[in-house]
């Protein structure tokens, strides 16, 4: 019996060494799954790489996801991204986790190079070593492309990287994101979506003539560079401003691309699409806790109704047009059918001191983004060739002024300068 025992203990021994050199042999848990840590590091760093949407800028149209080689038109001419894949001639393939992080916080390439602040390493900074260390991962993990990287065609004296110390002496400071103690944590963890990987600013905020932005109007909204979209503000409710929105209707109209408040169109769509629909719902909504809480900068108060600045002949022009084009949709008195077809009646989006991009909607049309939680939206067809700039600009100004909107009239010219834009 004692050696009976013996032999059962023994072989039990032996049974748990091979399964201790055989750890996938070990039962597992119904329903679990056994992710490894750099799994889960590369599974990170691509969460982190679509928050930064580092794919729109790093994939050319139609080519290999992060190859490069994409052109990107300046007010001084022409930057080609780089090919950001594990490739070792062309690509990153050689770098380190150092050498990445260095790039992300300083904005200085592994060679050296200055970086041109068309790569947002002013809000990269802020990425904390951790995530860089994940997206630098994940990026290796990428099948690597040989795309030779094609040098950039700025004019004199832009193409001169020194003077990037300038620049960078007065726009650029560099550190990690600090989290406000004074804060609760979803605050914080939104702050440094928005500021960090997501950076918002370099959109809403306008660009001088350097290329530079102030921080003191960090998101009060700005032209886009060679866009020719405008980027509203978000501290003020005349524009994008979420103070009186709810939480609800920010997160819908940053994950989904519409909300019952609007929709997303243009450069934001694009945003949409590439980056926000894939944060976690979490994520998203800590996102519209700091974008709330921006404080507003709204110094007079709101003007009222400028329908009477325009005259009778175009105010019946433009209301023909809409009534004719528009109210099938957006409603006779403006109210839309939310969130399919956005209300223009009391819409900040209508009223702005830009009319830019009422005027590009008008003319181009355009889809909201295909979402997982909007996988078929609707869209508004283009009347650039159904209607002329006289028709245009009463049909803008209509919306600005009709059912109380407090916008401005449009002249044609107006229209006809961004109908210039159009592809031929």
């Amino acid at each position: 019996m004692g050696l009976l025992s013996g032999g059962i203990v023994a072989l039990a021994l032996v049974g748990l060494g091979w399964l201790y050199l055989h750890p996938g042999y070990l039962p597992q848990v119904p329903g679990a799954v056994v992710v490894n840590a750099t799994t889960q590091t590369i599974n990170q760093g691509e969460y982190l790489a679509r928050a930064g949407d580092c794919v729109a800028c790093h994939s050319a149209p139609g080519g290999k996801q992060f190859a490069g080689g994409r052109a990107m038109p300046t007010p001084f001419g022409n930057l080609y991204v780089p090919n950001i894949t594990a490739d070792d001639e062309t690509g990153i393939g050689r770098w380190t986790s150092d050498d990445f992080y260095r790039m992300m916080h300083t904005g200085i390439s592994r060679d050296g190079t200055l970086l041109y602040p068309a790569m947002p390493f002013a809000s990269y900074t802020k990425v904390t070593r951790k995530d860089s260390d994940a997206i630098f991962a994940y990026l290796l993990s990428v099948p690597p492309v040989q795309q030779p990287n094609r040098p950039h065609e700025l004019r004199f004296p832009y193409n001169n990287r020194d003077l990037l110390l300038g620049w960078r002496a007065l726009y650029f400071k560099q550190g990690e994101y600090v989290p406000d103690p004074k804060q609760p944590a979803e605050w914080n963890r939104g702050a440094y979506l928005v500021q960090g990987l997501g950076h918002c600013a370099m959109c809403h905020t306008a660009i001088n003539v350097l290329g530079g932005s102030s921080e003191s109007k960090a998101f009060e909204g700005g032209m886009i560079p060679n866009q020719n979209w405008y980027a509203p503000s978000l501290t003020s409710n005349r524009e994008a401003g979420l103070g009186n929105w709810s939480i609800k209707e920010i997160t819908d109209l940053l994950q989904v691309g519409i909300s019952h408040r609007g929709t997303v169109y243009g450069p934001m769509a694009e945003v949409v699409y590439n980056s926000l629909q894939y944060l976690s719902d979490k994520d998203v909504e800590a996102m519209a806790v700091y974008l709330k809480a921006l404080p507003q900068r709204d110094s007079e108060p709101l003007p009222t109704s400028s329908a009477q600045l325009v005259s009778p002949n175009v105010m019946e022009l433009g209301r023909k047009v809409y009534a004719k084009q528009c109210a099938m949709c957006h409603g006779d008195e403006g109210r839309g059918q939310p969130p399919q077809y956005p209300p223009l009646a009391n819409n900040q989006s209508i009223t702005m001191s830009s009319p830019v991009n009422s005027i590009r909607m008008v003319l181009n049309g355009g889809y909201p983004p295909g979402t997982k939680k909007n996988p078929r939206p609707h869209g508004m067809p283009p009347f650039s060739h159904i209607l002329n700039d006289e028709e245009v600009a009463a049909v803008v100004t209509y919306i600005r002024v009709a059912w109380g909107n407090s916008g401005t009239p449009v002249a044609p010219a107006q229209a006809n300068e961004l109908r210039k834009l159009l592809p031929e």
